[in-house]
């Protein structure tokens, strides 16, 4: 069977963008046209732009037949931006296990693919569509449409297009999800853009509501977040230009994503890790300021075959099954982690101290 990602990328390198994405739409509208149920799931503990992508592709499925199409999402809304983001905007969201899949004869993954590990997709069930800006899965070829594209930096730039090319109007809650996506994900385009990111945000810049990305952005914290972020920094701890932190128990799965990108933020820091439990899983994030460190990969080679790794090239997660391991011998297979992680980057003999060293008081 022909590559058909392969293929999708010649064409877009061929043909004006518009054609390409009006061809593409062509083809996903006939995927569905038979459909009597869709079920649009994100991947496990949804962001900015796995929420907003798959609110995107909602309406768009609207307006094609009408056919009736759910958003779902595994594990939890946990970080307080994303939880503002679905309050403010009203996000139509079901959790997976609230659903019979059975019932639908129709399932989309968006910011996600099958065998990633990191979303509800039932095991041996085949997606009947794709769209994601991650690297390439093969269990992504089963599906009957999808449109896979790791050079940009954001799904939502997808799924703009989408919205373009069949006369969607961008405005309201629909184009302040989108630019947020976008935001969000490139770390307001500094992390991994393209000019089709940039492009983009540019189409959704007027309609977006910026008072209610504010309060996104901005949002309340509760006193839970602070007593982990003191946890964190005392157990944070540099090795050269890395800096690592074990957060122990999470209060919600994507804390690491989120300390991760704080800890980057250290003078002279160029890669940081955390590495926390959420129920029987460990959860690994990483991120780095090299453009070209294929952080992915890395972790990939990291968690080899304990777990299910993935990312980009500046940022990656992780989840590697505990089962039943006390809370002693997962803190030591986090050590274990790390060290693996520290010696991927040739880091093993450098010189390592507390993160607050002689600061803290």
């Amino acid at each position: 069977m022909p590559d058909r990602q392969h293929k999708a990328e010649q064409d877009s390198r061929d043909a004006p963008r518009s054609v390409t994405t009006r061809a593409r739409l062509d083809e996903l509208e006939a995927v569905l046209e038979d459909g009597k149920r869709l079920i649009i799931l994100t991947h496990d503990n949804p962001d900015p732009d796995a929420l907003a992508s798959a609110y995107a592709l909602l309406k768009l499925v609207e307006s094609f037949n009408g056919l009736p199409a759910r958003m779902a999402f595994g594990g939890i809304v946990g970080r307080a931006e994303n939880r503002t983001m679905v309050r403010e905007l009203e996000l139509p969201l079901t959790p997976a296990r609230d659903l019979v899949f059975d019932d639908s004869d129709l399932v989309a993954v968006v910011d996600s693919q099958p065998g990633t590990g990191n979303n509800s997709l039932p095991a041996g069930r085949a997606p009947t569509i794709v769209i994601d800006h991650h690297a390439l899965r093969p269990e992504t070829n089963q599906a009957k449409f999808f449109d896979v594209r790791p050079g940009l930096g954001a799904t939502c730039t997808i799924m703009t297009e989408y919205l373009q090319a069949a006369g969607i109007p961008l405005e309201g809650a629909l184009a302040t999800a989108l630019f947020y996506g976008i935001q969000s994900e490139t770390q307001d385009l500094g992390r991994e853009s393209t000019h089709q990111d940039l492009d983009a945000i540019h189409i959704l810049s007027s309609a977006a509501d910026r008072r209610m990305i504010s309060r996104i952005r901005y949002p309340k914290l509760s006193p839970a977040y602070f007593t982990s972020l003191h946890r964190s920094l005392e157990r944070a701890r540099t090795r050269g230009a890395v800096v690592i932190s074990h957060l122990g128990n999470l209060d919600y799965p994507d804390l690491v994503a989120e300390l991760a990108d704080f800890y980057l933020r250290r003078e002279g820091a160029t890669w940081s890790i955390c590495v926390g439990r959420f129920g029987d899983d460990m959860l690994i994030s990483i991120r780095t300021t090299l453009q070209d460190a294929a952080a992915g990969e890395l972790l990939r080679r990291v968690v080899g075959a304990d777990g299910d790794a993935g990312g980009h090239g500046m940022i990656a997660g992780a989840r590697i099954p505990l089962g039943g391991l006390s809370e002693e011998d997962a803190r030591l297979k986090g050590e274990e982690v790390v060290n693996r992680f520290v010696k991927e980057l040739g880091m093993e003999n450098e010189a390592g101290s507390g993160l607050l060293g002689d600061h803290q008081r």
